[in-house]
């Protein structure tokens, strides 16, 4: 209000002032003549005073010209003037525009959309990184993976896009299928961020599709170190990865470094069933089996399994039957109520030719834990026995149609392998196989063996016999099952 107030008594001042200064002018006699090109012109005070200020304004405007016409033929040139800074302002104000549009777009799914804006945006901005990239992506999305190949070409040339360029041409060549060109992108890319998270993944994955084992191991490590790895996994992979690079192992032209890769493998993870069996059939080759012996037991002691069994038995291969079962003692009075370790006892007793001591170690698991193996061993301690090929039959019916137990199946997938392998062949997940029953064992078979019960006939029933104690020689009394399920006695 008072800044107000002062103005307006400023301006009345000023006004005040111009007046009195006209009329001081008016009232002055004399004037000033001016004498130009033959002619002569008097002007008074007042009159000299108004024409001074119309000379300096055009001055004033003349300057103005010259400047004008300066900032033309400069700008004309080529040089920066106001005219080009507004014309650079617009230009560049559109472009970011474009650029936003084209963003915008990508983000949407329209690929099309998205590369006409960002070829535009390329052409109004001198932003490279910003428009070259979003090129490539649209392009990408667009599907012209040659003008996207093209683009991270580009961002190869300055240092700050570079790790971008080399990303996009590897995900490119993953894509088309070219792994090896693939492995070599993803190598540079790591060489230039060893510490990101997507490039350590997608490294590994490539040297482990390769064979390249030892290369994988630098990898894990790296991962290891940059924090995105805890420990105990870090030492489980790394352990896959050690007994791939000694797979060789029981060749007999396998290397010194070799074999003790394969050791090295189970001592990082000894509960890794191939590296135990790989471990100690290394120590047998060197006539070892003291040591070989530890591996397998340590192994055990963790999940039995047949293939630590079975390189148990590599320990001395002519061993008598009467032998082997003392030997495999070592095993099975480990985890003695573990299913393997009681259908190896009753493997064990077959073999030997102890029938009765195989039917007491298989137990019950003919019945609760009904699968092709168990049923199958329970056929052959019947057929040891001396029972009626029409019960043997039946088990062995019954073991056709049965699930198959136990078996290397994929955590991630759930798909089924006969062998441990450490990329699993349907998902390429990495150490994903694990020795347990498949998730889903039901269902009717490929060449519908379910039907063969049928075909041969219905297994008989087992038979119980029941002793009545009688001192008198009485027979026995059998106890038999009906159809029904009903008892029926003779």
């Amino acid at each position: 209000m008072i800044w107000s107030l002062i103005k307006v008594l400023l301006f009345v001042a000023a006004i005040a002032g111009l007046t009195y200064g006209a009329g001081v002018l008016m009232d002055t006699g004399g004037g000033i003549r001016i004498d130009m090109l033959g002619m002569e012109y008097t002007l008074k005070p007042l009159a000299a005073a108004i024409t001074l200020l119309l000379l300096l304004a055009g001055l004033w405007l003349l300057l103005k010209l010259v400047g004008l016409l300066v900032a033309v033929l400069r700008f004309l040139n080529g040089d920066e003037t106001a005219i080009s800074r507004y014309f650079d302002r617009n230009r560049e104000r559109k472009g970011y525009q474009a650029l936003t549009d084209g963003l915008m777009a990508l983000a949407s799914g329209e690929g099309r959309v998205a590369l006409s804006r960002a070829t535009k945006a390329d052409k109004l901005l001198d932003r490279p990184e910003l428009t070259t990239l979003l090129i490539a992506q649209a392009a990408e999305m667009s599907g012209d993976t040659k003008r996207a190949s093209e683009a991270y070409k580009l961002l190869l040339d300055d240092n700050k896009s570079r790790f971008v360029g080399v990303r996009g041409l590897m995900r490119q060549k993953m894509a088309e299928g070219d792994t090896a060109t693939a492995l070599k992108l993803a190598e540079k890319a790591f060489a230039l961020k060893p510490k990101h998270g997507e490039i350590q993944e997608t490294l590994l994955g490539l040297q482990t599709g390769q064979g390249d084992w030892k290369g994988a191991r630098v990898t894990l490590g790296a991962k290891l170190k940059s924090g995105a790895l805890p420990k105990d996994v870090f030492r489980r992979r790394d352990a896959v990865l050690a007994l791939q690079e000694a797979s060789g192992v029981i060749d007999e032209s396998a290397s010194i470094e070799a074999r003790e890769a394969a050791i090295e493998a189970n001592r990082l993870s000894p509960d890794l069933i191939p590296a135990a069996v790989l471990a100690a059939r290394s120590y047998i080759s060197r006539g070892d089996a003291r040591n070989a012996t530890k591996v397998l037991r340590k192994a055990w002691s963790v999940q039995p399994h047949p293939d630590l069994a079975a390189a148990f038995a590599e320990i001395a291969p002519n061993e008598s039957v009467t032998d082997r079962l003392k030997r495999f003692r070592v095993l099975t009075k480990l985890s003695p109520d573990h299913i393997e370790t009681r259908l190896l006892l009753a493997e064990l007793n077959i073999t030997a030719e102890e029938f009765p001591a195989a039917r007491r170690a298989l137990g019950d698991l003919a019945t609760s834990h009904p699968n092709a193996r168990t049923l199958a061993i329970m056929a052959a301690v019947e057929r040891g026995e001396g029972a009626d090929d029409a019960v043997i039959r039946g088990w062995l019916a019954r073991a056709l149609t049965a699930p198959r137990g136990p078996q290397w199946c994929c955590d991630k997938c759930q798909a089924i392998h006969s062998q441990w392998v450490p990329i699993c062949e349907n998902c390429a997940g990495f150490d994903t196989l694990s020795w347990r029953e498949p998730a889903d064992a039901s269902g009717p078979s490929a060449t519908g063996s379910e039907l063969l019960p049928l075909i041969i006939g219905k297994p008989e029933q087992p038979v119980i016999t029941r002793d009545d104690g009688a001192d008198d020689g009485a027979e026995d009394a059998e106890i038999v099952l009906d159809d029904q399920g009903d008892k029926a006695e003779k």
